[in-house]
Parts: C-alpha cells; sequence; structure tokens
C-alpha cells in the first residue's frame, strides 16, 4: 500500500466525477428581458438579427474621399459633413471630399478616410499629405458581426462581456434556463447569529454568511433558512421545507462520519445520502445525495472546509445544473515557493497562498500562516490555493508546486 492509499478515503476527482455523473442540467426555461439576464444562462443558440456595423462608417475623425482623385491633386473641395446619426445624404464625386466625424456613414461615392491631423485647411479647400490606397480607416458593413452569424451559443452564461454584445444587435428578450434555487442553513446548538452576545461554549455562525455569498455569485437563487437547532422536529421540519422549495439543499455541519447527531439519522431517513471520507484538506467530510426531489450536499462545519467543498465540488455542480455548458474550472499553474509548507502524504491539501509576480516575470508563492481548518483569516488574505498532491509531502522554499487561482466568485 503506497503512501497516499488511505483506506476509506475517495479521492478529489473521483468524488466531483461522482457528483457530475449523477447531476442533469434543469430543463425549464424561460423568456428575460435584456436588462434582467445578467448571470443568467442561454437556453437557445443567440443569431444576429443584423450586420454590426450595419453601415460602412468612418474609424477615426478626418474627411472622406474617393482614393484615386489624389493621383492627380493633393487639394480637394469640401462640399458637406457627416456626423455620427447624422450622415451626409449627398454624394461624394471627383475632386471633393466630406468633412467626417469617428463612427459617422461613409458618403456615397467615398473610398476612403484620411485623418484630420494629415491635412491642412483653407476655409473650403483641404490639402491632403498622404496618398492613400481605398477603403482605409473604413470600418465595413458586418465587420465585427454578419447578420445570421451565431454570435453566442446555447449554454454560455451571460457576464459584462456578452451583455453589451446582445445589446448591440437589437436584442431585447431571449430564453434562458430557470436559475437553482439553493436552501442553505446551519446546525448546531453551539451557533449564535452575529450581533447577540455570546454565552460559554458558543461560537458565531460565519459559515452561513460565505455559503450565501458563493451561492449567489454561482448564479443561484437563495433561500436563506437560518440556524437550526440539534432539535429532531426543528432539523426534520428545516430538510422537508428546504427540499420541497429548492433544487438544491445545501447545510454546513452534522455529516462527520461516526458522528453521533440527529442531521445524520434525519438525511438517512429522508433521503439516499451518501456520507464521504474525501481525500482533501480541509474538507474529509462531505455527503451527497437526495433527499425528496432536491439533490443535497451536506458541508463539514469548520469555517475554511465548509467554503473549500462549496467552492470545488459544489460549484461545478451548480454550474452543469444551471446549463452553463461554457463552464471553465479555476485556471491551475505552476508557481516557486517562497516558503514552507507543512504537508504528509494522504489527503490532497488545498492550502491557503498568495501568489505574486516577481521582477523577473515568474509566479511565486508564499503561505498565509495557520492552515487550521477554523482560520478563516487564512482566506481573506489569500489569493490563489496551493493544491499540494495527495501523495506528496512537505514542501521546501524552492520548490515548485500547482496553485489555484481564485475566480471570479471569491471576489
Amino acid at each position: 500500500m503506497g503512501c497516499c492509499d488511505v483506506p476509506g478515503l475517495m479521492t478529489v476527482e473521483t468524488a466531483l466525477d461522482n457528483i457530475m455523473t449523477q447531476v442533469s442540467p434543469l430543463t425549464t426555461i424561460t423568456t428575460v428581458a435584456l436588462t434582467d439576464a445578467m448571470g443568467m444562462v442561454l437556453a437557445e443558440d443567440i443569431l444576429s438579427p443584423i450586420n454590426v456595423p450595419p453601415f460602412a462608417n468612418s474609424a477615426m475623425d478626418g474627411y472622406a474621399l474617393r482614393a484615386a482623385d489624389l493621383e492627380h491633386s493633393d487639394t480637394l473641395t469640401m462640399i458637406g459633413k457627416s456626423f455620427a446619426g447624422i450622415p451626409f445624404t449627398g454624394m461624394c464625386e471627383a475632386g471633393q471630399c466630406v468633412r467626417i466625424m469617428t463612427g459617422a456613414e461613409i458618403p456615397v461615392g467615398a473610398d476612403v478616410v484620411i485623418m484630420q491631423e494629415e491635412t491642412q485647411v483653407d476655409a473650403d479647400n483641404i490639402q491632403f499629405s498622404v496618398k492613400p490606397k481605398a477603403n482605409d480607416n473604413i470600418r465595413p458593413i458586418g465587420d465585427d458581426v454578419h447578420c445570421g452569424e451565431t454570435v453566442l451559443v446555447k449554454g454560455t452564461r451571460l457576464t459584462a462581456r456578452e451583455m453589451p454584445l446582445l445589446a448591440s444587435l437589437g436584442i431585447a428578450s431571449f430564453v434562458v434556463y430557470r436559475r437553482p434555487k439553493v436552501a442553505f442553513f446551519s446546525t448546531g446548538d453551539e451557533l449564535r447569529p452575529v450581533g447577540e452576545a455570546l454565552a460559554a461554549g458558543q461560537i458565531y455562525d460565519s459559515n452561513r454568511y460565505g455559503m450565501k455569498a458563493l451561492l449567489e455569485k454561482f448564479g443561484c437563487d437563495v433561500l436563506d433558512l437560518g440556524i437550526i437547532a440539534d432539535c429532531p422536529e426543528k432539523l426534520r421540519q428545516a430538510f422537508v421545507t428546504a427540499s420541497t422549495e429548492a433544487d438544491v439543499v445545501v447545510t454546513s455541519g452534522g455529516v462527520s462520519v461516526g458522528e453521533a447527531d440527529y442531521t445524520k439519522d434525519i438525511l438517512e431517513q429522508e433521503g439516499e445520502i451518501g456520507f464521504w471520507k474525501i481525500a482533501m484538506k480541509p474538507g474529509k467530510p462531505f455527503a451527497f445525495g437526495t433527499i425528496n426531489n432536491a439533490w443535497f450536499c451536506g458541508l463539514p462545519g469548520n469555517p475554511v472546509s465548509a467554503m473549500l467543498t462549496l467552492y470545488q465540488l459544489v460549484q461545478p455542480m451548480l454550474a452543469k445544473l444551471a446549463g452553463h455548458s461554457q463552464y471553465q474550472p479555476p485556471v491551475r499553474l505552476q508557481a516557486q515557493a517562497t516558503s514552507m509548507f507543512k504537508k504528509r502524504p494522504g489527503r490532497t491539501d488545498f492550502q491557503r497562498g498568495i501568489y505574486s509576480i516577481n521582477s523577473a516575470g515568474q509566479c511565486e508563492v508564499t503561505t498565509t500562516g495557520n492552515q487550521g481548518s477554523g482560520a478563516f483569516s487564512s482566506m481573506h488574505h489569500a489569493n490563489c490555493f496551493v493544491v499540494l498532491e495527495q501523495d506528496r509531502g512537505r514542501v521546501e522554499a524552492g520548490e515548485f508546486v500547482t496553485i489555484e487561482l481564485f475566480n471570479h466568485t471569491m471576489y
């Protein structure tokens, strides 16, 4: 048995594969207005109904003219002006030019634009210091997008990069998938809401705030059921409510294998749940399955463990559920460690790190310090995970490691 072959532990890759093979995208679709579509996932391809730009226009401020005219003379007569939204309506004929602004329609007859810096102006007589080629500084019809072209494919999640594109096509509404609805809560008699005084043995419920923030960034509609005490009746009712009102139920705490609490008992009675021990650190205890008609993800109770498992295991699951076929996992790079990272073989370790680019343009990473699963300040200081392989041991400064950059959901 190798050093990483720990009995009873499931690899991170196997756990994620088990989740992803079971989950299918939601099929409910709805039509939304462009103004309400940010973060939604397209349920159909988007084909452009127009050319962009819809007319040939100038790429700069200058003069529109016929390029051939400058073969015989360097001075032409200005006959009018073309502004963006107020085009010149006549024809540009031999020996003539039209003053034109950036984005304005090219006058009929003109085939080139010369920038104003390459001219000398004497009333309506414009002298040109260059001899351009036809079509210089002209944006042709359909230069960006052609009518009928597929501009966005089904399964694309709309971000600030896609919204202006759709607006430029004049598309006011389209079909998207319904957002996944996620109900979540924390369990434990020791948890207290923020703002209340703590009694002996109590701590503040921090996990719910991180869960809500990430779930909303994942593009979900969320239902916060608060803190549920270790009471069988209250827990059972919380699970019933969550599983009947949401597509996914996410909890933190109460899923450790061998732990004697009501949460596990109720889950086993009400659903089909697998309680896994995953070879990841932090975050070994994790539960996945179904309860009524909802998917269930049970996160560990420690704050870093809860956020890490939500980020690594639940995020891609929710992307698939949302129909986001273009989802990409967080970017991983190689970096040189500038500090030591403690580790024992046996589990894939997701340590919190701070990466930077040194003066030589090389990627470096250092530890945030305390890597305990309850030390959540490490997440605040970090900008990446240092992903140390399951069979790897202690890392010395100077060694190369894999880092995983935080994606947009962490910012």
